[in-house]
């Protein structure tokens, strides 16, 4: 989609305004680290090449920026000449690419989870052996130092 009827206007614009102040693309390009193919394509109204959605009003944001215009009139006009479904129009990966990254999110939780379980398990059982299994060798101790007393204390009772 090259440019809408009505549309030209915009890049024009843009254009005009970067030449009165005696810049070029490459100088833009460099201070707004925005590819010379973007700003080009920007200018032409091509906004097939442009990155899409919020990224569309950021790239012309840093152009207005540059050539001296208000950036939010700017952006005003360009979404007023370009609706929101033509400015995300060549980009429908978009929601594929963040669809891949939550499963992508979601099996790495998923395996982080089962992970933690897999340690847990274990150590929360030797835990749980060596707690008990040490209660039981000092009851047993405990026991066996009370039986020599009580076997004292026995013999000098009886007659």
């Amino acid at each position: 989609m090259i440019a809408q009827k009505g549309a030209t206007g915009f890049g024009n614009k843009l254009r005009d305004a970067r030449e009165r102040r005696g810049l070029s693309l490459r100088q833009i390009a460099n201070a707004t680290k925005i590819s010379m193919i973007t700003l080009e394509a920007l200018e032409r109204n091509d906004i097939a090449r442009l990155p899409g959605g919020i990224f569309s009003r950021g790239v012309v944001r840093s152009y207005a920026l540059e050539v001296g215009l208000d950036p939010e009139s700017t952006i005003d006009e360009f979404m007023g000449q370009f609706p929101h479904d033509s400015v995300t129009a060549g980009h429908p990966t978009t929601t594929r690419i963040e669809d891949q990254e939550a499963v992508e999110s979601n099996r790495r939780m998923a395996s982080t989870f089962l992970r933690l379980i897999l340690i847990s398990i274990p150590v929360a059982a030797f835990v749980i052996y060596f707690a008990t299994h040490g209660r039981s060798k000092a009851q047993r101790s405990e026991i066996s130092a009370a039986e020599p007393a009580a076997q004292k204390s026995a013999p000098d009772t009886a007659p």
